[in-house]
């Protein structure tokens, strides 16, 4: 019963270099292609059908020091004394159609025009906030979220169009129902997520708490790192005025799939919450005759790369549901088509319901929502 899954933690896990040697090895690559004087540099595409996924440009990097050791400063694209060769994507049918040729003993050429600028005339962020007041317990928030900001190739359709649409109807819903919370509800649509989860980190930071410096770091500053010594003090955490404030954040950042279940972050305490929340919701007819499946799953598990992290980093309650996928990997994410005909209307109607109800519930609890190891 997924609703009951074990802590992840507990499960044994196969061992491997993973993540991190593909990393260094591509580094490794990256940095002799550029040695060789490559004029351009086509990424690999993992599209098809004409998909191209497409995010940023890559710096060069520097060597390890003769110990093996990283290098005491990494670049990035937009460091002035950066060194960026010329970096295009190109899909997958056109590439293939260029190896045939040559395999044919045709002799192709391929001119490129390449126009890239940083729009710079407004270096500020902007996060958009709306909220419905609460009543009894109007000093204290619930919050629900996503983000605004999106890539460059497609619309942003589903990442994150169809995220902040949802929220935006779960606020209507509300209104719409004349529904008076306890809890004050705010919305948050984040700026510079895609960047770093910039938009909600900082308005974290100002409002709710941060871990160590203040204002917490952009980006990586150039120069040694400085990594956190496991065997020194923990990273202090300062409270800021509405810490204790804040009840629970819901967020939605995973393409225009329906909502099948909640990552609870490694926080058991929220599971009977949860599992009852979703109850109304488990009959796989409750909102269309041809579902396959209702939304009650609770993951243990922690999930990443999206602005609850910027809750959950400072022990507020902080969670993403869990969707669908509908080719939110192979095919939306970051590319293209990421656009709006991508969309399902009638996930997304799913989705504003159930959001809905969990910020609903949250605002109208008698005490707040448990955090991680309190019960």
């Amino acid at each position: 019963n997924l609703a009951d899954a074990p802590d992840p933690a507990t499960i044994a896990r196969p061992q491997g270099g993973g993540n991190g040697q593909a990393a260094q090895f591509n580094t490794r690559r990256f940095r002799f292609l550029a040695d060789e004087g490559a004029a351009i540099i086509v990424d690999g595409a993992r599209g098809d059908m004409g998909t191209i996924f497409v995010q940023q440009a890559t710096a060069v990097q520097p060597p390890p020091d003769a110990n093996g050791q990283p290098p005491a400063r990494t670049f990035r694209v937009w460091d002035s004394d950066a060194k960026v060769p010329v970096q295009i994507s190109l899909a997958a049918e056109h590439f293939n159609r260029l190896i045939r040729m040559i395999d044919a003993g045709e002799h192709p050429t391929m001119t490129v025009d390449l126009s890239v600028a940083y729009q710079d005339q407004d270096l500020n962020g902007y996060n958009t906030v709306a909220e419905i007041p609460g009543t009894d317990k109007a000093d204290e928030i619930v919050m629900l979220g996503g983000h605004l900001d999106s890539w460059h190739s497609g619309t942003g359709a589903t990442d994150n169009g169809a995220g902040v649409a949802v929220m935006m109807e779960a606020m209507r819903i509300l209104k719409t129902l004349g529904l008076q919370p306890r809890r004050t509800i705010r919305l948050a649509l984040w700026t510079g997520e895609e960047e770093g989860l910039l938009g909600s980190k900082q308005y974290v930071a100002k409002h709710f708490g941060y871990m160590g410096e203040y204002p917490p770091p952009v980006f990586t500053t150039p120069g040694p790192a400085a990594p956190h010594d496991p065997n020194g003090p923990p990273p202090i955490l300062t409270k800021m005025a509405e810490y204790d404030k804040l009840s629970s954040y819901f967020n939605i950042d995973n393409g225009t799939g329906r909502i099948r279940g909640i990552y609870m972050q490694g926080n058991d305490a929220v599971r009977p919450i949860f599992k009852q929340w979703f109850e109304p919701f488990r009959d796989p007819h409750w909102f269309n005759k041809d579902t396959e499946l209702g939304a009650y799953t609770l993951s243990m598990s922690n999930t990443g790369g999206t602005d609850h992290l910027s809750f959950d980093g400072i022990g507020l309650p902080g969670f993403q549901f869990i969707q669908d996928e509908i080719e939110y990997s192979t095919r939306t994410h970051h590319s293209n088509m990421d656009v709006f005909d991508r969309i399902q209307a009638d996930d997304m109607k799913q989705i504003s319901t159930i959001v809905a109800a969990f910020v609903y519930q949250a605002a109208m609890m008698d005490g707040q929502m448990p955090k991680k190891g309190k019960m």
